[in-house]
């Protein structure tokens, strides 16, 4: 299987180029044409697929006339549209990061496009496939939660500032706490409720980090999220992990049903102590982004449809824009609803 990295930009890039370099019966081809444009000290582009050892092509052009059965589309959000768009022009599959893209219009045209031209859309989701999740999963469909009440998740870590500062700038990225982490833990609702959200009340602030380059971004939120059938869930996604500590931030949930409370941590399996003069962490979990890619390969090659797919982009990110809209506004905001 052809498979072709779609732009460094994003900070799981290294990690997906990585890994699928080494996969058994996969032959990798990156590209990363906005690299050029990076600030300096940024690894990017033929330098950053240098330092991985794996293959270059210098355009978007070039790695799409390379005909991938599959593409993985990493670069800054507002740009998966088009990339997405070329890609499935070129009959590949799509296995695009989070969030599916910064408006509504854009995922529904990337959705479309994958759709008229036969290819899979997934969105990139990898806490969908943890161990933790599953078994939540597992206790919920078997009734030992009873009927769930409410939610509480956090998806909480570093500012990305310095490399990949992209994420800090609106334009490119779509916003700043809200964007970059309530979709995580609202695609796990989404997958475990199975229930479309139905409104939203979200507060924000710039009380972290405002002595740093932000661009007028959010660095805490607060998210509260009403489900159809009364669940409501608050999701805290401020970038409040302090620089200092020596994990990126993590991701919890916890559910509470009327015949029991759940609690996952995904990222906590780890050891800790001192290291170096300061704090260390070495995570224990299992590898993430190798179940996602895993899931991935194996829907191209059966021609089964990899979850989560362009859909449940387009759902998280309506929660998302729905959010945004409310901190603007101050009021709870309604969810415009997928059409069958």
């Amino acid at each position: 299987m052809k498979v072709a990295l779609l732009s460094f930009a994003h900070v799981h890039a290294g990690s997906y180029a990585s890994l699928l370099s080494d996969w058994p019966g996969v032959e990798l081809l990156t590209t990363d044409p906005g690299g050029a444009a990076a600030p300096p000290g940024e690894l990017r582009g033929r330098a950053l697929a240098d330092h991985l050892g794996v293959a270059y092509a210098d355009t978007y052009d070039d790695a799409l006339a390379w005909q991938p059965d599959a593409v993985v589309v990493c670069a800054e959000n507002s740009r998966h549209r088009d990339l997405t768009e070329r890609a499935a022009a070129a009959g590949a599959h799509v296995l695009c990061e989070k969030p599916l893209a910064t408006t509504a219009a854009d995922a529904e045209a990337m959705i479309e496009a994958c759709e008229r031209a036969g290819t899979f859309l997934m969105t990139a989701y990898p806490v969908r496939f943890s161990t933790e999740f599953a078994a939540l999963k597992s206790l919920h469909a078997s009734g030992r939660l009873g009927t769930v009440l409410s939610a509480t998740g956090t998806n909480n870590g570093h500012i990305p500032i310095g490399e990949r500062a992209w994420f800090t700038q609106p334009e490119l990225s779509g916003g700043g706490a809200l964007v970059d982490h309530v979709v995580h833990v609202a695609d796990l609702l989404d997958a475990l409720l199975e229930q479309p959200a139905v409104e939203v009340r979200a507060v924000t602030n710039r009380i972290l980090h405002a002595d740093q380059p932000i661009n007028g971004v959010e660095t805490g939120g607060l998210v509260a999220v009403t489900y159809a059938d009364g669940t409501i869930a608050t999701i805290d996604c401020s970038w409040s992990h302090p620089s200092s500590a020596p994990n990126w931030g993590g991701l919890t949930l916890q559910v509470v049903g009327t015949e029991g409370v759940a609690d996952i941590d995904p990222f906590g399996t780890h050891v800790g102590g001192f290291a170096g003069g300061g704090p260390a962490w070495l995570s224990l979990g299992a590898d993430l982004d190798r179940a996602m890619l895993a899931h991935f390969l194996d829907g191209v090659r059966s021609g089964h449809a990899p979850q989560p797919d362009g859909a449940a982009g387009l759902r998280t990110l309506r929660i998302v824009l729905a959010a945004q809209e409310s901190a603007r506004a101050g009021t709870v905001v309604p969810i415009p609803q997928l059409t069958p």
